[in-house]
């Protein structure tokens, strides 16, 4: 079978959505599938080229707000109508991604509904507030447009399942489930460890609760003089957090990485005393599924994913934001309970959460609407 998968995220992938198409199509082309990815390019001409046996499209991109959706669609259905014969499906992962124009069958898998992830945004510049209202003026008529053409809709936590129902009125026998997962011969526990930093992985953006984080490290740092904060990733709040860092006089204590490869991320998973996720909104993460098949403990906000995985002082620990840092404090003086949490999240992930399990779920998608 034949798969055109369409997505608005960097591919290589540098966030969640695409390290989740990334995986998948790697394991569907395992399977005797091929996988062609198309995603956003830059204001030159299409390029294509191959990655670990993905063709990957990138069409021409052009960022005119609020319309960079329906220009960038323009280009990608005027180059998917002369690739069309190509392919047998094609799987469109929101968010942001416009509408193909077919008599393919389509697969549209809710990452974040934009109406919802917008709504938790912290207005706290001109981008926050236009990102909000195009999210209610544009992005939530575009998603109504695929719900429409969808032959299967799919999410990837019962969590978004339930906010298309809610919010876009969407029947749940018409939503199947599949999950994220995570690579558990890769993201492996460490024997040796060098647990002296609390980890945060992920946008450096708005709605992922980093203002809160910083007074929490604050909080944090000012009873333990040996542990740190590494924050891992980019995004549009950085010069602010780092400011507000500066501002504490915690620069040697609150570490900025940006982006880095797996490889070295692995290593940071399985030195850390914790993963701290302090969003107002997900729909997965990925990383929470990282650090767990890591072996280390979570502390996380009740977003997305986390309530459906995590047994409170079992295999992680749900929190509100005002309970963080005491929630840190506990697990940073309790060698064995941290132990225990990342153990059975370790036993969590092999069950379930492996990303032949999620494409299992993918395949009989397909299999069902061709």
């Amino acid at each position: 079978m034949r798969i055109a998968m369409l997505i608005s995220t960097p591919f290589p992938p540098e966030e969640g959505i695409g390290n989740h198409v990334y995986n998948v199509s790697k394991k569907l082309i395992e399977r005797g599938y091929e996988v062609t990815v198309m995603t956003r390019g830059s204001l030159k001409t299409t390029q294509i080229h191959t990655l670990d046996g993905i063709r990957v499209i990138k069409v021409p991109y052009i960022p005119i707000y609020p319309f960079h959706v329906n220009i960038h669609g323009f280009f990608v259905n005027r180059l998917f109508k002369s690739l069309e014969n190509e392919f047998d499906i094609v799987h469109i992962h929101t968010p942001l991604t416009p509408v193909i124009k077919t008599d393919l069958p389509i697969l549209v898998t809710f990452h974040s509904p934009m109406i919802i992830g917008t709504k938790y945004m912290e207005l706290i510049d001109l981008k926050s507030w236009a990102a909000k209202i195009m999210a209610h003026l544009v992005s939530y008529t575009l998603e109504l447009k695929l719900i429409k053409r969808a032959n299967i809709m799919t999410a990837v936590s019962n969590h978004v399942a339930y906010e298309l129902e809610r919010y876009y009125n969407v029947s749940h026998d018409m939503i199947r489930v599949i999950g994220n997962g995570v690579d558990e011969k890769k993201f492996v526990p460490s024997k040796h460890r060098n647990e002296n930093y609390i980890l945060y992985v992920g946008r450096l953006s708005h709605g992922k609760g980093l203002l809160d984080l910083i007074e929490c490290a604050r909080n944090v740092c000012k009873h333990y003089k040996d542990v740190s904060f590494y924050l891992v990733g980019k995004g549009d709040l950085e010069n602010m957090l780092k400011e507000k860092v500066k501002s504490y006089g915690l620069q040697g204590r609150i570490f900025f990485l940006g982006h880095i490869k797996h490889e070295k991320l692995i290593q940071l998973y399985q030195n850390a005393i914790l993963l701290v996720i302090p969003s107002y909104y997900e729909s997965g993460p990925l990383v929470l599924l990282e650090a767990m098949s890591c072996g280390i403990p979570v502390v996380s906000t009740p977003v997305g994913i986390a309530p459906e995985i995590i047994k409170n002082n079992e295999n992680g620990i749900l929190i509100p934001h005002k309970k963080m840092a005491e929630a840190i404090s506990v697990l940073i003086e309790d060698g064995k309970l941290r132990r225990k949490l990342g153990n059975n999240a370790r036993k969590t992930i092999e069950r379930k959460y492996t990303w032949n399990s999620v494409t299992d779920r993918v395949e009989e998608c397909y299999k069902s609407c061709t």
